[in-house]
């Protein structure tokens, strides 16, 4: 090669690194496949064979060629880190029945790898800006749900009085001998109907974390596997299949039994509730030295990716008219929350939920 013609390379490896370092500063991270597609052109126009070049970027979700490939090629290779692990490569091809690898230049090869290193830096940002929205998300979630949790417990506490009044006059009412059949009937119906209202009353200060505990320490193998046999008629008559993974050893923990038992009947009866005929519900408890997961799935339809920030929220439901008050997650979450766990969603595959619900054991 010619001083001029090796200049003239020379001149077009640093065009490509700058023009990298220019799609790169000006990249749209939420348009990252156009702008690895940039980086495959500059570099096919920094090689030496520019017009029989074929750039290959893949780093999963992406995999991108400047044009298509020949049957078969000569090739060379940098691989792409991301936080000092492989999660790709870039790769140059020329066609086998015109070159060789001998035909690659030393330089072309320095320049793959400082673009292959260019590639990984931006998909590194990119992570971790995906992960600070993640963040940022879940943050917002969870101030929602705390203001939520303190409006409601007001409204709880200022509801109490009034129905306890409704309910005792009401039987005060009923006690007296000289009602008519038809008084008698609707006395009936105010007293089933304060009932009822303090009952909502009653899961709103759960959520709200309101509710007085009972906190022993018991091993809870055998409150799960009691709360799924109390399900099982339930689990039946509905033609659902479901399956229960329990260690053999004791699972020690503190725990509000009665409210434990209600977390698996709520979590259970929705995914009932949602579940196909044949559909499968699985339960597993594990444990670790510092913390004890409980993890239910179901093969329903899952929850929209609108409604995944909602679904813990008070008197939301996507149940029918009639069919739900929309407070048994909300319930759910609060008595978690008071035990100090954490409740988490996510789809299960192919189709369905996945609530795993995490405790931290006592220290």
């Amino acid at each position: 090669m010619t001083i001029e013609k090796d200049l003239k390379e020379r001149i077009k490896e640093l065009t490509c690194l700058y023009e990298v370092s220019s799609i790169i500063v000006n990249n749209d991270y939420k348009e990252l496949d156009k702008t690895l597609y940039s980086i495959a052109l500059s570099v096919r126009r920094a090689l030496q064979f520019d017009d029989d070049t074929i750039v290959e970027i893949h780093s999963s979700p992406f995999h991108l060629i400047s044009s298509a490939l020949p049957r078969k090629s000569v090739s060379i290779k940098s691989d792409i880190k991301v936080f000092n692990e492989p999660k790709g490569f870039i790769k140059i091809h020329y066609p086998a029945n015109k070159y060789t690898k001998e035909d690659f230049l030393i330089e072309e090869i320095t320049l793959l790898k400082t673009v292959a290193v260019n590639i990984g830096d931006l998909l590194e940002r990119a992570a971790i800006r995906d992960n600070e929205a993640v963040v940022k998300r879940k943050m917002e979630h969870a101030d929602r749900l705390s203001i939520l949790g303190e409006i409601t417990a007001g409204i709880a506490h200022e509801l109490n009085t009034p129905l306890a009044n409704i309910l005792g006059f009401a039987e005060l009412i009923k006690s007296k001998n000289n009602l008519d059949s038809q008084s008698g009937k609707d006395i009936e119906k105010i007293i089933n109907s304060a009932i009822y209202s303090r009952e909502v009353v009653k899961k709103l200060m759960f959520f709200a974390c309101e509710m007085p505990q009972n906190m022993t320490e018991v091993d809870i193998v055998p409150v799960v596997s009691d709360a799924m046999n109390l399900l099982d008629s339930t689990l039946t008559k509905n033609e659902v299949k479901y399956k229960i993974r329990l260690p053999k050893e004791e699972v020690l923990m503190k725990v509000d039994t009665i409210q434990l038992t209600q977390v698996i009947f709520n979590l259970v009866l929705n995914a009932v509730y949602f579940s196909p005929k044949e559909g499968l519900i699985k339960l597993r408890l594990t444990q670790t030295p510092k913390k004890i997961v409980l993890k239910i799935s179901d093969e329903g339809p899952g929850i929209t990716p609108e409604n995944i920030e909602k679904v813990f929220q008070p008197f939301f439901t996507t149940k029918g008219v009639g069919n739900g008050s929309g407070l048994g997650l909300s319930v759910v979450h609060g008595i978690i929350k008071g035990h100090r766990g954490t409740i988490e969603y996510k789809s299960n595959n192919p189709t369905g939920a996945i609530f795993t619900i995490t405790f931290p054991k006592q220290q």
